[in-house]
């Protein structure tokens, strides 16, 4: 009876190391992918009512949650299953995020007409300020959505071939700390303004002076995340086209790994991009006619 305690106990002891290693090599796996994930919901979360930041992005961070909970199993069902299919996912994926690299960069140097839009929402009623609020928060809900798939199938694709038990452990444990990493940072990031406006108010001329540099800031830190994060992207699609793809694994294996991903990523943006447009123009070519 002894005996079979101590070996159990030594079977968790096993289990959970190999759950810690797993986790780390998971979560810096996907580093890249958060960065990006941490740019578009500071962004998405911003430009609302001081009063309604806090409880719009609580209630995409509980979005986010729930898209979880639907990922994760599909997932842990896909990798016992049919393992193979993890890979194949993890490829389209990367184009996507690939795509979504190049459809940033296309955006900064030829605006979509959303930017000119949001100049409208201090003309709106109460009424179509709930209204756009909803919208919002369902459109970052389902950019969530799509970002989870990637964080989930990213952490996934580097504990494949480990037992089911350690998978789960580990891919969930990455899903938990990604979400509330994210939004909890996010939150820090929109209420930055905030924070200094109370220091504005305050006698004190340092106080008064770090106020102002605080909401100058804002603006600034969203923009710059926005750009970590495409430069993410872009390492992040590079990397699993490079680990997936061998052909391309063989034409830039002599570079320096980062170099690598990133040229890697560069072609795989400019092809999906050149793709996904061409396909948009034949297809509004076919409804005109």
């Amino acid at each position: 009876m002894a005996s079979g305690i101590f070996a159990l106990l030594d079977d968790i002891a096993a289990l959970m190391d190999d759950v810690v290693l797993m986790s780390k090599i998971a979560t810096k796996k996907t580093a890249g992918i958060l960065g990006d994930d941490l740019a578009v919901n500071a962004e998405k979360a911003s430009g609302f009512v001081s009063s309604r930041e806090i409880p719009v992005l609580w209630a995409i961070m509980k979005g986010s949650f729930l898209n979880k909970l639907i990922i994760l199993p599909f997932a842990f069902l896909l990798s016992y299953f049919i393992p193979w299919l993890i890979t194949v996912v993890l490829i389209l994926g990367a184009v996507y995020l690939a795509y979504e690299a190049a459809e940033k960069i296309y955006e900064y140097f030829v605006p979509h007409a959303h930017q000119a839009i949001a100049k409208e929402a201090a003309f709106l009623t109460p009424e179509q300020v709930l209204s756009r609020e909803k919208e919002k928060i369902k459109a970052a809900i389902v950019t969530d959505f799509i970002l989870s798939i990637e964080i989930v199938i990213i952490a996934l694709g580097s504990v494949i071939g480990k037992p089911i038990s350690t998978q789960i452990i580990a891919v969930s444990f990455v899903a938990v700390v990604a979400t509330i990493g994210v939004y909890g940072i996010v939150a820090a990031i929109v209420r930055m303004d905030d924070f200094g406006m109370l220091l504005v108010k305050r006698k004190s001329t340092t106080s008064k002076f770090i106020g102002k540099q605080l909401i100058q800031l804002l603006p600034k830190v969203i923009k710059t995340l926005a750009f970590v994060g495409t430069i993410a992207l872009i390492l992040v699609a590079g990397g699993i086209f490079m680990h997936n793809i061998k052909p391309l694994h063989h034409l830039l294996e002599s570079l320096p790994s980062l170099l690598g991903e990133f040229i890697a990523g560069i072609i795989g943006a400019l092809l999906s991009f050149i793709v996904v447009k061409g396909i948009i123009i034949i297809w509004n070519k076919i409804k005109g006619k």
